[in-house]
Parts: structure tokens; sequence; C-alpha cells
């Protein structure tokens, strides 16, 4: 993780691109935009580990930040993505408790971020910092019940093209970076059943793969092969974030 002093001013990040912030009123940005941080993010950068505090609240702009349950024997499960539509952290505004799970960096870029405190003092005004990040995390709610039905009811095949949908809608381009071991590692299954979802992809033309990214050629095709479970997630979030 870095800042970006060497990037020249009009090509950093603004704030304004993630939807959060940019909802925020002038008077809450005056007071929160001075302490904002920008930071590089690089992938599969861990930004927190199972059971350790959380000491600042990150708001994507360009990346996407994956939150996974960790179990005893080390296997994971991811519970929900976070990207430019969102913060990671609202479990340190909430609690002091550490939360057991851990956040890595699915797709690199950028984010904002405010140490724990500054969120805590502008969400205790309960104004309309407050009344956003509740209803964000009505909408994270809903991704961690979706994700479970979906998970326990539909085919793998289904839940890649889910993730990949959910992925692509907080990045603004088609590209994916990752492995397939890191798929198979989100989704909690072999990585010998990724392989194989991924290449009836291929062979419908819906993306295509080289070492370690994946293109998505059709994304028509793509929501047509996916359960219902990403329509559902996608009106969810928008409305609620409306």
């Amino acid at each position: 993780m870095s800042a970006e002093p060497n990037l020249k001013p009009h090509l950093l990040p603004q704030p304004q691109q993630n939807r959060l912030l940019a909802a925020l009123s002038p008077a809450v940005q005056d007071r929160l935009f001075p302490h904002l941080e920008l930071v590089s993010l690089q992938l599969r950068e861990t930004l927190c580990e199972s059971r350790c505090p959380l000491r600042h609240v990150y708001f994507p702009t360009d990346c996407i930040i994956s939150v996974q349950y960790i179990l005893e024997n080390g296997a994971s499960t991811g519970l929900l993505l976070v990207g430019n539509e969102g913060m990671y952290g609202i479990n340190a505004i909430m609690s002091d408790q550490c939360a057991p799970n851990r956040s890595l960096v699915q797709s690199a870029g950028h984010a904002y971020r405010l140490e724990r405190h500054q969120v805590r003092e502008e969400f205790a005004r309960h104004g309309q910092l407050m009344a956003l990040l509740l209803c964000y995390t009505l909408a994270l709610i809903e991704q961690v019940a979706q994700t479970a039905v979906c998970n326990r009811q539909h085919s793998i095949d289904q839940q890649l093209c889910r993730w990949l949908l959910l992925s692509m809608d907080r990045l603004s381009h088609n590209n994916l970076s990752m492995t397939q071991e890191f798929i198979a590692n989100i989704l909690g299954v072999r990585r010998e059943s990724v392989t194989v979802a991924i290449g009836k992809l291929e062979k419908k033309g819906v993306i295509v793969c080289s070492r370690g990214m994946i293109r998505v050629l059709d994304r028509e095709k793509l929501e047509s092969l996916s359960c219902e479970c990403y329509r559902v997630l996608k009106e969810e979030t928008d409305q609620l974030l409306q």
C-alpha cells in the first residue's frame, strides 16, 4: 500500500469517483475531504487479517476489495465485494470488536481512506453520513444473504457468472486481473471446478482468458447465463444507494 505522490494532479482519482463520497452534501464533504488520504492498493494485498483491528476505512475509486470468512482449517469463502459503490470498514464504525474475516485486494487500483475516529465523529452527528452508511449496511447484508443462497442453490457456473458481473460493476473496464486459484478461494470451491466453468464460458465466446487475466467479451450473454442472484443484488444495491 502506498500513496501516489508521483502522479500528476489531473490523473489522480477523485473522491467523487466513489458513490458514497459523491452523495455527501458539500458541508459534509468539507469536513471529511481534507482528511482523505489517497492510497494505491496492489493485487492480493491484505488490508486486514481475521480478528485484527482496523485503523482505517476505505472508499475505493477504481479497485475492488474482497471480504472473506476464514475457517479454523484455513479454508475461505468470499462474503462480499466492495468497490466504488461503497466503503470497506463498516464494522470499525459500528463496533470496537474485530471482525472474523479477512480483506484483500481483488482488483488493484486506488482508494481514499480515513482514520476510523474521523468517520466515527461524523457518524455521531446523526446526519447525512449516518443515514447513508445505514443504507449501505443494508446493501451489504443483502449481498451476504444472497451470496449464501447462491452458494447453496446454484451451480458453480452460475456463481462464477454472478461474481464476474459484480466485479465488473465495480470497475470501469471489462478486464479482470486474477488467477483461477484466486477465484476458487473466493467462491470456496475446488480450482478444478473453476477451470471447467471458465472453459465453458470461453467456448461460448463470453470471455477470453490469458495468464492471470479474464476479459469479458459479451456481458449480455454473461448476464443471461447467471442466476437471478446478480439481478436481485444489483437492483437492491442501486435502490438503497439512491
